[in-house]
């Protein structure tokens, strides 16, 4: 007779110790969820945004997601965005994941997710940032807000090896980077410089990260992108539509990248069309699509759920191994038909 599989829980200090523990891993199966989603081995639903009249800036997100190949879960990361939480030293996001068996549908873990969805968006960043820069792992650093999807970014790019001349922050809450600029110096030896003006913080940066909680663009000078860097749009709103319309754009998803008034959904309603998105990141990683040395390269990925699947099965599986989760074999109590 079958049994319910053993339900496991996996809190956040363990999901730390799996993460940091295998990089290398993490990047790889980032990379690999990326290929099988575009081979057509995942199912990738819309998200679900539930929000809240009296709190426009909050959000609790519900993504979906199947992955075939070798991970073979589905699941459902829930993770909600309340901004305001910062006024109080709360991180502005959290989050948990949900894994099943893709054979019985059985729900087989939680795992506290905030790290790792900021780890899938930073890893996939990283990769991105080495495809599309014409000199890779070196060059001007600029972080235009300094959260923790930036600090996040920022340790994937140097686990990566990247060399930084110059690192200069934007952000309209100083006291936010003055936060990151001490954490740069204290944890990672590396001194960077705030500027008021986001124009003194873009000019000459080789790679640009944007990381706000922005509703809406604000940048609104294609010029001050005219230098061609590499730029890093994981905040989806920052640009204006003649921004976007005068760069290379990649996206991870094109249906999902062009929906909830992003900067590249105002650009399709703008002119009509997608032909501004000039490929995935899987194009460029099989370069079907080359990096135009010319033109600002543009990575805006809305944030797939098939990522957040291929890190959390490893992270369960490390978890395991070294008996950090909490297994919870009666979980499924009533499993047994009669």
């Amino acid at each position: 007779m079958a049994t319910a599989p053993t339900f496991h829980v996996v809190p956040g200090s363990a999901v730390r110790q799996a993460i940091e523990g295998n990089r290398s891993g993490v990047f790889e199966a980032v990379e690999e969820a990326y290929r099988l989603h575009a081979a057509g081995a995942s199912v990738n639903p819309d998200s679900y945004f539930l929000r809240f009249p009296d709190k426009p800036s909050a959000r609790i997100i519900a993504l979906p997601a199947h992955l075939g190949g070798s991970v073979q879960k589905s699941g459902l990361k829930w993770i909600s965005s309340f901004p305001e939480n910062r006024t109080g030293n709360l991180a502005r996001a959290s989050a948990v994941q949900i894994l099943n068996d893709a054979a019985t549908g059985y729900p087989i873990a939680c795992i506290e997710a905030s790290l790792i969805s900021a780890t899938r968006t930073a890893a996939s960043a990283a990769l991105a940032a080495e495809r599309l820069s014409p000199k890779p792992f070196e060059g001007d650093l600029c972080i235009v807000g300094t959260g923790v999807i930036a600090r996040t970014t920022v340790e994937w790019l140097l686990f990566r090896n990247w060399k930084l001349h110059s690192i200069r922050l934007h952000d309209v809450d100083r006291r936010e980077a003055e936060r990151f600029q001490t954490w740069l110096r204290n944890e990672n030896g590396l001194s960077a410089e705030f500027h008021d003006s986001l124009e003194g913080a873009l000019r000459g940066a080789s790679l640009i990260i944007f990381t706000t909680t922005a509703l809406e663009p604000y940048l609104h000078d294609e010029a001050l992108l005219a230098h061609a860097p590499t730029v890093l749009h994981l905040s989806l709103r920052d640009l204006s539509v003649n921004v976007v319309l005068a760069a290379q754009n990649i996206v991870d998803d094109v249906n999902h990248c062009l929906k909830a008034n992003t900067s590249l959904h105002l650009a399709e309603q703008a002119t009509g069309s997608r032909d501004f998105v000039h490929g995935t990141l899987v194009d460029v990683l099989d370069k079907t699509v080359e990096p135009h040395a010319g033109k600002a390269r543009i990575f805006s990925p809305f944030g797939l759920g098939v990522l957040d699947l291929a890190v959390s099965n490893l992270v369960l599986q490390a978890a395991i191994s070294s008996g950090a989760a909490l297994a919870l074999p009666d979980f499924f109590s009533n499993s047994v038909r009669w």
